[in-house]
């Protein structure tokens, strides 16, 4: 229960006796046969030998000399060690103020050689360069445990020690966080950081992690996602306020490059909110587009009843004149901070210090998150042939990464709008252009080029000295032309036990998932409890009655929270302990028979009832609350 509370320490206050100080009392004999003097060690003679130092003092001529029992006067000083400077302690250690060892930085252990009976001869080579560079003396009252970046724990020392972390979120010299205003950032002397999402809550007690929280990774990157759909869409933008029943839109692409084509026409890509379910939803317009007849949305309405894992669900299209042109729209699932399979794995990367220099990172895939793409790609291609439809477009830059190794192939049905004029018979040809292109997209990532496309002998080359035979054959048999039409039921045939890997991969993840889940249960229970501790605790009025909330149940309910929440040590600091909190809250909704003493503000009464009592306390009010 102790993780927010402040530690204790035994460090001990040193200073350089002076003349004018009496004799220093006989020390113990542990300290006179195990602590030998750090000036003889650095310098080869103390000062202080004749003066009280309690130190062990070896002989000059003696080369390992036993410890003795008592000091030994020490020789005559050489020369050269006349002028040489005084080792003085440069940290004054307050006893009043407790700290623990482990909680001082390594730079300053190393310096207090009384603190440790290790850390003598440990840090004995590095005082020399220390003594040269001031240290600030260490302020205990301004150790904050829940601060991650007072003292960064790292291996320093083998006692304990911790080295100094610079905080790259800490405000600069001269500016007030009270009086900043919080839309307009100081300028700072350190680069600019990316945001960590953890920062904004205080360290979590690690016994806690596993049963109350979701992972940091799987939070973070949810909180991300949650940020991009909620993110404002700029001002003067020109786009229309709103647009066939979706508003709020926000171009996906960046504002001034280069356009990008579909086929023959220039397309955008917008997210807009929905107005009839407040949900986000990506739009593709394709502009200048004339619709000629309204058969041209059959392809859009087979699209819209597939629903699939691997394919970006189309929800509807229609055209519009709001953009001051003839548009055609057609909106799909909204899978924010996706990125495609161009960006993932062909886009060149720039390049990253490694081992002291700039080095070109490597675009290529292994073959375990290949396979995958492999069996994601033919699991939607054999949904939609099945369908009786064919994709039609399959690039890397329309295939989207979700998640890890996760894969959704997108635009589906544009095409089909576009040339909706193509008569239904030519829907083998098409299908087995499907598989061509598919073997084309597998080139591709394993060269990491799209050009290779271009050269097929040279791609079959790198394919076979990085990558094994069955992935060499499953691109033959994609890109070949072969007399007979080719199945994508054909190469689920070829790639069968690689099915079962796939399979096994997303059982796990499930089970993981599952296991976060869990985790977050737990904390659904809790925030009711603070939302009736919130409807009850500081009411101002009930029922024409001013002291409602301080009379009667509720009154526990207070003193309740206080033993919660507002508890204090011994010299007024309040104690802010999440370990404590949560406990208290779990044993509340369990309705424990432990039971603890309430003591009121003024400390004149004292209350001892069980947690089942302060539940029972808690469900009458609220139940008084909800009847009015």
């Amino acid at each position: 229960m102790s993780f927010f509370s402040r530690p204790s320490s035994s460090a001990i206050k040193i200073s350089a006796p002076t003349s004018e100080e009496p004799p220093s009392p006989r020390p113990s004999k542990k300290d006179n046969t195990q602590r030998q003097c750090r000036n003889i060690l650095i310098y080869g003679h103390c000062k202080y030998q004749d003066k009280g130092c309690i130190y062990y003092h070896p002989s000059r001529d003696a080369p390992s000399p036993a410890p003795p029992d008592s000091p030994t006067p020490a020789a005559a000083l050489p020369a050269q060690a006349v002028n040489a400077p005084v080792f003085v302690p440069k940290v004054p250690i307050n006893p009043a103020s407790p700290t623990p060892a482990a909680a001082i930085p390594a730079s300053l252990q190393q310096q207090s050689s009384v603190s440790s009976d290790s850390s003598s001869e440990q840090s004995s080579s590095q005082l020399p360069d220390q003594q040269s560079e001031p240290v600030p003396a260490l302020d205990h009252d301004q150790y904050d445990p829940y601060n991650p970046y007072s003292y960064s724990s790292t291996d320093a020392s083998d006692d304990g020690g911790h080295a100094l972390s610079m905080n790259p979120y800490e405000l600069p010299p001269g500016y007030d966080a009270a009086t900043l205003d919080p839309f307009s950032a100081p300028s700072m002397a350190y680069h600019e950081q990316p945001l960590n999402y953890h920062l904004y809550t205080l360290p979590r007690p690690e016994a806690l992690s596993h049963r109350y929280f979701i992972s940091d990774e799987i939070r973070e990157e949810l909180q991300r996602r949650s940020e991009t759909i909620r993110a404002a869409p700029p001002n003067n933008m020109g786009l229309p306020e709103e647009l066939q029943g979706y508003h709020s839109l926000l171009p996906l692409e960046p504002v001034g490059a280069e356009r990008r084509k579909f086929g023959n026409w220039y397309s955008t890509m917008y997210r807009a909110t929905s107005s009839s379910d407040g949900i986000t939803y990506v739009l593709r317009r394709v502009e200048n587009f004339r619709l000629t007849q309204q058969t041209a949305f059959s392809g859009i309405e087979a699209w819209s009843r597939i629903r699939h894992p691997n394919i970006v669900s189309v929800h509807e299209a229609f055209t519009t004149r709001a953009f001051n042109d003839s548009s055609l729209v057609v909106v799909y699932e909204d899978h924010p901070n996706a990125q495609t399979l161009y960006d993932a794995h062909i886009k060149a990367k720039p390049p990253q210090f490694q081992h002291g220099r700039l080095q070109a990172q490597s675009n290529r895939v292994d073959e375990r998150t290949l396979w995958s793409y492999i069996v994601q790609i033919a699991n939607a291609i054999k949904v939609a042939h099945d369908a009786g439809l064919a994709l039609r477009l399959i690039d890397v830059s329309k295939i989207l990464v979700t998640g890890k190794n996760r894969i959704r192939l997108g635009s589906c049905g544009v095409v089909d709008v576009l040339m909706h004029d193509m008569p239904s018979s030519e829907i083998a040809y098409l299908q087995q252009d499907d598989l061509t292109m598919f073997g084309g997209i597998i080139i591709q990532l394993c060269n990491g080029n799209m050009g290779v496309i271009n050269d097929i002998p040279r791609a079959l080359e790198v394919i076979d000295r990085n990558y094994s035979t069955d992935l060499k054959s499953v691109v033959l048999f994609l890109i070949s032309k072969a007399r007979a039409p080719k199945s994508i039921g054909q190469l689920f045939e070829m790639i069968g036990s690689r099915l079962l890997t796939e399979f096994d991969e997303a059982q796990n993840a499930v089970d993981r998932l599952e296991g976060e889940l869990m985790t977050e249960l737990e904390n659904a229970r809790l925030v009711r409890l603070m939302c009736k501790f919130g409807f009850i605790n500081e009411r101002p009025e009930h029922n024409h009655e001013t002291r409602w909330s301080e009379t009667g149940d509720r009154y526990i309910i207070k003193l309740f929270r206080d033993y919660v929440f507002h508890q204090v040590d011994e010299v007024g600091r309040p104690i802010v302990n999440l370990t404590h909190v949560l406990a208290c809250l779990n044993k509340l909704d369990a309705g424990t028979e432990e039971r603890i003493m309430l003591i009121s503000r003024d400390e004149q009464s004292c209350l001892v009832v069980s947690y089942r009592e302060v539940k029972a306390c808690i469900e009458s009010a609220f139940s008084e609350l909800v009847r009015g």
